[in-house]
């Protein structure tokens, strides 16, 4: 680091702490030869992630067009927006640890992954789209693998088990 004031290249870290928001370090320097104190910043650098989309283009990863997506699933059910940015927060953070470039069924695999724990109307309209539902039986067949990875709710009667009204129409 230069000094802003002398130029000198030597200076003294006199505090070091984390940002507010954990993505950056704010330190204290002290240059050694003329005592003028400044601050600078250090952050880690990111490379743009890269998408690789169906007709294998690139194109670079926006957050906004994913947190979109979700909130296009999720629409009219009981989530709230933090837990919705919260979903959109992990996915970004598996994102940015793992490769330069990502394929859009990878990432809508990490997008199932997610909204299977957080919604099941939502897992299923985001599945539709994603794996190009063209059928009722496409649907049919998602809601039973998901019934069978999860708990069935004893209050709910199964879908295509058991009527509804207990034969009442």
């Amino acid at each position: 680091m230069r000094c802003q004031k002398c130029g000198c290249r030597d200076d003294k870290v006199i505090d070091s702490r984390q940002s507010r928001d954990g993505s950056s370090i704010r330190r204290r320097r002290v240059c050694l030869q003329c005592a003028f104190r400044y601050t600078t910043y250090e952050e880690i650098e990111r490379t743009d992630l890269r998408v690789v989309k169906r007709d294998r283009t690139h194109e670079v990863f926006e957050r906004r067009q994913l947190a979109e997506s979700i909130a296009t699933a999720c629409e009219k059910r009981p989530i709230n927006l933090v837990m919705l940015e919260q979903t959109v927060d992990d996915i970004v953070h598996e994102l940015e640890t793992g490769e330069r470039e990502i394929s859009t069924v990878a990432i809508g695999d990490k997008v199932l992954e997610k909204l299977r724990e957080l919604d099941e109307v939502a897992y299923l309209r985001y599945a539709s789209v994603h794996r190009r539902f063209e059928d009722v039986e496409r649907f049919i067949d998602e809601i039973r693998a998901l019934h069978q990875r999860i708990k069935p709710d004893a209050r709910q009667p199964e879908l295509f088990n058991e009527p509804a009204n207990n034969g009442r129409v």
